[in-house]
């Protein structure tokens, strides 16, 4: 296996609008790295430069030791999955595995041992002999990745691989996608537009919008800690509560502030970062997380809204309700309670849970990230 290093990356081609700018990304030896972002972003014509299907317009792609930017795929050591399976029809399971192999004029003796050895790591051991048509969507995915694991890269490549899988296959293939990465301690780029795929594979996740890297860092730490409005909407699942706010006073560790209903909050952030950014008066929004609102509140710093629909998903629920000033939040409760449409509903939150954006979008640093006090502790304290 073999690190990444990506410097200066730029990707055009009219020569005028950038799709790809400036891009730095290093991924270590056996990382898992999820590129994520919508569609459009550029995530894909990254893993494409890396894998040489794309010229490079500016910067240097290294992996390993070696600057391939000017090198056939061929020549990189690299394996690439893609979202469509790629199989060729008319050939079985096992010709499938050794095409890529055979090519390269390995022997038949170890093409055999590593097609065995790969197809029983991914289950697929007793299926060798049967053509592509005769397998499930999921089936034939294991495949595509197995003919990539027999190559010995050093570097796989995946290109939306779960896309074409229904639910229930996704959630299966990813587990195994997950299993195979310990397994193999294998380097990987993994792209992908569903946040929930880039939180449970990623050791690192890179988020990227409009052809910039946004943040990169482990999920925990980009669910935590987002650096801007972007990230803290596109991690997370229902996506985070946004609330628009004026600055009311700043002091030693926190700010109060009110919200257009004329309720006021407290937000624990770091006043050092806050001095010569904000000033009072000024407008900010505010992030909620659905699981650190809690419902039925008391005290002064409760905000009120109305529940306009409830989805009921066994353990928990997700409450949509409309504030005061006419912003919608969602929060995460208890899927025993029964809450009534129409019902007025009173929030609150810790003043540890609130993540604060300027006017730019940029986030000030919370005193606390790492103390998150969820709902049921709120509830649990507030009793």
């Amino acid at each position: 296996m073999a690190n990444v290093s990506i410097k200066q990356l730029r990707k055009s081609y009219d020569g005028k609008q950038d799709v790809l700018a400036g891009i730095n990304l290093d991924v270590e030896d056996g990382e898992f790295c999820v590129l994520v972002g919508p569609s459009g972003c550029g995530k894909s014509t990254l893993l494409r430069m890396l894998c040489g299907l794309e010229d490079v317009t500016d910067g240097e792609i290294a992996i390993g030791d070696q600057v391939v930017n000017r090198l056939p795929p061929a020549e990189r050591g690299i394996a690439m999955v893609f979202q469509s399976y790629a199989l060729y029809p008319h050939m079985t399971v096992y010709k499938n595995m050794a095409f890529g192999l055979k090519v390269a004029g390995t022997d038949k003796n170890t093409i055999d041992q590593q097609i065995r050895h790969t197809a029983a790591i991914l289950k697929i051991d007793h299926l060798l002999d049967r053509l592509p048509r005769a397998l499930s969507g999921g089936q034939r995915q294991r495949v595509a990745i197995g003919r990539a694991i027999v190559r010995k890269p050093r570097l796989f490549l995946f290109d939306e691989p779960l896309s074409n899988l229904d639910a229930a296959l996704r959630v299966q293939t990813r587990l195994e996608i997950a299993k195979l990465h310990r397994q193999l301690a294998a380097t990987i780029v993994y792209v992908t537009h569903d946040q929930v795929e880039a939180m449970t594979l990623g050791d690192k996740i890179v988020v990227m919008n409009e052809g910039h890297i946004q943040q990169s860092g482990t999920p925990l730490a980009l669910y935590q800690q987002p650096q801007n409005l972007f990230v803290a909407t596109f991690i997370g699942s229902p996506k985070m509560n946004l609330i628009s706010a004026l600055v009311t006073a700043i002091e030693a560790d926190h700010l109060k502030v009110q919200l257009d209903g004329g309720q006021e909050v407290r937000a624990d952030v770091c006043v050092t970062e806050v001095n010569g950014v904000l000033r009072i008066g000024d407008p900010v929004t505010l992030g909620l997380r659905p699981e650190h609102i809690l419902e039925n509140a008391t005290g002064s710093e409760a905000f009120y809204g109305t529940v306009n629909m409830v989805e009921h998903l066994g353990e928990a629920n997700f409450i949509y309700a409309t504030l005061q000033n006419g912003q919608d939040v969602v929060i995460r409760g208890d899927g025993n309670n029964t809450v009534p449409l129409g019902a007025p509903i009173t929030l609150s939150a810790a003043s540890s849970a609130f993540h604060v954006f300027d006017a730019n979008g940029n986030a000030l640093h919370r005193t606390k990230p790492g103390n998150m006090i969820s709902s049921k502790q709120i509830s649990s304290t507030a009793a």
